[in-house]
């Protein structure tokens, strides 16, 4: 599993569906962004490590951790962060895992978070999203597990 994490003040993904854009998952103020790839040989020990890691690492203001001051993640499913463009002028995606094992891993991640007390937005599976965020600091972090 990747992930890229973000200190944000303020973050939202907004899918676009055939009725219109319709914002999915949002959180105000201090907090993480999170984009999470799949490969495929990653495990479900995997999602609960990465959820452990985002839960306790020290990226907000003061070297504070989300569980430190209970602040929310915005969680979204990136495909990409597996994509190889090193050869040619179009990236590949076979490092990438499906969506049937993708998403589950995913949703792991998510509901591993939510066990541990953290406030868990989403963005929607599979869908085009648009994702606004401030990034703090800049302070941005690539987690690989």
């Amino acid at each position: 599993m990747r992930a890229v994490v973000q200190r944000v003040d303020g973050a939202s993904v907004v899918a676009v569906t055939e009725s219109g854009p319709e914002t999915v998952g949002e959180i105000i103020g201090e907090g993480l962004c999170v984009l999470v790839g799949v490969t495929h040989e990653d495990t479900v020990e995997q999602a609960e490590r990465l959820a452990r890691k985002l839960w306790s690492i020290r990226m907000l203001e003061g070297e504070k951790s989300c569980s430190e001051v209970n602040a929310p993640l915005l969680v979204i499913s990136q495909f990409t962060l597996y994509g190889d463009a090193r050869k040619g002028r179009r990236p590949t995606w076979n490092a990438a895992a499906p969506g049937d094992v993708a998403e589950p891993l995913v949703d792991e991640v998510v509901a591993r978070l939510r066990a541990l007390g953290a406030k868990v937005e989403t963005g929607r599976f599979g869908a085009e999203m648009r994702v606004s965020l401030t990034n703090h600091g800049p302070f941005t972090v690539l987690l690989d597990m």
